[in-house]
């Protein structure tokens, strides 16, 4: 276990059990909006490292954005395990609606342009 966070849990779970940890003796940030600019600055990094094209810089930039999507989660009092679990039933029972479409039509996605696609996503989502 590291500082009494198992290894073997979900990494989104260590990351907000961590910010837990961090703000137990005050090396955290005030309120969400303070995260939320830590945000903006983490997508500017990574903006900035799809310019260079570096992927080993941009997987350390991706993860910087999961941890501190992790704490705006804590911040909020939102599990962020069950927040993404929910978001992607979301997706699948969507994505289930776009296969049907497809294969309603007799034809394969490749045959669809991406607008036609996101039609029938927008069909899901109402």
């Amino acid at each position: 276990m590291v500082g009494g966070i198992p290894k073997s849990a979900p990494a989104l779970l260590k990351a907000f059990r961590f910010g837990e940890k961090a703000g137990g003796v005050g090396f955290d940030w005030r309120n969400a909006r303070e995260v939320m600019d830590k945000v903006r600055e983490e997508v500017g990094e990574i903006e900035a490292e799809l310019a260079k094209g570096d992927k080993a810089h941009l997987e350390e930039e991706i993860g910087d954005l999961l941890f501190v999507t992790a704490s705006l989660a804590r911040k909020l009092d939102i599990n962020p395990e069950q927040a993404l679990n929910k978001t992607l039933q979301k997706f699948a029972t969507r994505f289930a609606h776009i296969e049907r479409r497809v294969k309603e039509s007799g034809k394969r996605f490749g045959d669809f342009t991406l607008d036609e696609l996101e039609g029938f996503w927008q069909e899901a989502k109402n």
